[in-house]
């Protein structure tokens, strides 16, 4: 099976403030892979990383079989990122933010915006300023998939949504996967991982281990967070 994400011995760093350490990772095409960690663990960098949005020290990314530095607007083109924080600009109605994403792209989305629209009860006259926070990311999932890209990276997506809007996410995230995309997400939520990953690992300080299994408990969870991992 295709690899669509392939990380070698990724490291970033901030000056004295720790970022990412020799970290790689495979993602198969068709996977929901849970990528799990507390805050400040390095998932955001990892993916900023994979986008192109930072300039790593050393290592490798490739997406889709394009290298992350060189082939940077492609990669883009065929991603659908949501990053942890939704933010847009207050004064402008929602659907006119769905549209600003899907013309940054010069493709027409507004079937499958309407359908999203529709299946995550976002109501697309209103203005942002209007909204909560998890009508907000309601809109940030929209703008992420209305392309139905190849490749799907969630930060967080799911804070601030109700239970039955957190369902109707991951019935959307199955239905495209179903349909050929494969997912990244970045969560510390166990349960999220146990009922919906096929695949996962664990950052923790900036350094990553693969998991044998997603069905993990809470007691191997914890641990992963308090003591760390073997290297």
């Amino acid at each position: 099976m295709t690899n669509i994400v392939e990380i070698e011995n990724l490291t970033k760093s901030y000056g004295k403030n720790r970022g990412v350490i020799n970290v790689s990772l495979e993602i198969k095409e068709g996977d929901i892979f849970g990528f799990l960690g507390p805050n400040g663990a390095g998932k955001s960098t990892t993916i900023r990383s994979m986008l192109g949005l930072l300039k790593i020290n050393s290592g490798s990314i490739k997406i889709l079989g394009l290298d992350s530095v060189k082939d940077h607007e492609e990669i883009l083109k065929n991603v659908g990122y949501m990053p942890s924080e939704a933010w847009f600009y207050d004064s402008m109605k929602v659907k006119d933010v769905i549209k600003y994403a899907a013309d940054v792209r010069g493709i027409d989305c507004s079937q499958e915006a309407e359908k999203l629209c529709e299946r995550l009860k976002v109501d697309w006259n209103k203005k942002i300023k209007q909204l909560s926070y998890g009508n907000r990311k309601k809109v940030s999932i929209v703008c992420a998939m209305q392309h139905r890209p190849k490749l799907f990276i969630f930060d967080e997506p799911t804070g601030g949504l109700d239970p039955l809007m957190q369902k109707t996410f991951f019935d959307l995230v199955n239905e495209y996967v179903d349909d050929g995309a494969t997912c990244l997400l970045s969560t510390h939520v166990l349960t999220e991982v146990n009922k919906y990953c096929r695949h996962a690992a664990i950052m923790r300080e900036g350094r990553l281990t693969m998991l044998d299994s997603v069905d993990i408990d809470d007691e191997t969870f914890l641990k992963f967070y308090e003591d760390g991992v073997e290297e």
